[in-house]
């Protein structure tokens, strides 16, 4: 049997790579070696900061509805243990837009929460 050679193979994988590694710095966009190791670190960083961006923006939300019930007269931890004793199942990010955009609306939803709190 005749001996196989990886030329077109071997081409077409390390051009996939190459491509990947378009945008970076120096060696890691020319070279297959570095840029192997820095796709495969950017993809490790990828994944991992797909979730860290769900913590954040639930550590935004939280933050602005504390501010906005902190406004209303409440904080936080009472706000969220009146909004579950009524049966008002809004979530954080719904919430948080509402303080930021209708403080009318939110103020409603407090005066709720507080009604449920003091029955």
């Amino acid at each position: 049997m005749p001996r196989v050679k990886t030329g077109v193979v071997r081409r077409r994988r390390h051009k996939k790579i190459l491509k990947l590694a378009k945008g970076f710095y120096s060696g890691r966009r020319k070279h297959f070696r570095k840029a192997k190791e820095q796709i495969e670190r950017s993809l490790m960083y990828a994944f991992r900061d797909r979730k860290q961006k769900k913590r954040e923006f639930r550590k935004l939300w939280i933050i602005r509805i504390n501010a906005a019930a902190r406004l209303n007269g409440m904080n936080y931890s009472t706000f969220m243990n009146g909004l579950h004793k009524s049966g008002i199942e809004l979530d954080r990010k719904i919430l948080a837009d509402m303080a930021m955009n209708d403080a009318a609306a939110f103020t409603a939803v407090v005066d709720a929460s507080k009604a449920a709190l003091t029955k």
